[in-house]
């Protein structure tokens, strides 16, 4: 009884891993925090600046850009930081779930983010676009006003992909045991806001408040990256059942 207890004991995980895969879970585990970390900061950049919704007037998102440019320059140097920790993080945790159960969502949230990023660098493109159509214009023109209407369509259009991308990591991590039920909820219910949301991707383009829907859900996103990143950086090697006798040796 003793020898068991000691065994398990030492090899009870949060999560569970292999001395071979700690080190793939912790990097993994990082790149989700920094993704995470990096979405809160532009955000309260936004909110910082006061930044304009897509149902506000146009003069009035002209004027911020005209003033803000800085601050739009900061947010698309960090979209493209964005791309690459999503495609890690996503790779990288589909690498862990692989023989562990799970793969298959894992592969749907490797292709949602696939085609999220994708998405996200055509939002940039277009806010890129939108940025340098104010030029020397002290009022809005045709040219700033398509690029703003595109950008806001191309937001739209990502709510539907990164909902599919948030249901099937969540599910993909619980199945494998990396992170618990509540977390996997919070997957499926932030998930499908963001799906709802998507299915009014041109009325959200043209300034409706169905856009409220999906934040709630974009919020839970960033909640889901940090607390599974956490989970992931604090993973422990599993100990071997010498080190288990060892431990119950001395123990005696």
């Amino acid at each position: 009884m003793g020898r068991e207890q000691g065994f398990s004991a030492a090899t009870r995980l949060e999560p569970e891993a292999s001395p071979a895969g700690v080190p793939a879970m912790r990097i993994v585990g990082i790149t989700a925090i920094a993704l995470a970390v990096s979405m809160v900061i532009q955000n309260a950049m936004f909110m910082a600046t006061d930044a304009p919704g897509y149902g506000d007037p146009i003069e009035e998102v002209f004027a911020w850009h005209r003033e803000n440019r800085t601050v739009v320059a900061i947010a698309v140097a960090q979209e493209a930081l964005h791309i690459p920790l999503l495609l890690g993080f996503l790779t990288g945790l589909h690498g862990l779930v692989a023989g562990h159960g799970g793969a298959t969502w894992s592969r749907l949230a490797v292709a949602a983010g696939a085609t999220l990023s994708a998405i996200f660098a055509l939002y940039s493109v277009l806010w890129i676009g939108v940025a340098l159509s104010v030029g020397e214009h002290t009022e809005p023109n045709p040219t700033f006003e398509l690029a703003w209407l595109l950008h806001a369509a191309a937001f739209a259009l990502a709510l539907p992909a990164l909902g599919a991308t948030f249901i099937g990591a969540a599910l993909a991590a619980h199945q494998s045991r990396l992170t618990p039920s509540w977390q996997r909820l919070l997957g499926v219910a932030g998930g499908s806001l963001l799906l709802a949301a998507g299915a009014a991707s041109l009325e959200i383009a043209d300034g409706s408040p169905l856009l409220f829907v999906g934040l709630p859900g974009l919020a839970l996103w960033i909640v889901w990256l940090l607390a599974t990143g956490v989970r992931l950086v604090r993973a422990r090697t599993t100990a071997r059942p010498d080190t288990a006798s060892t431990a119950d040796a001395t123990r005696g």
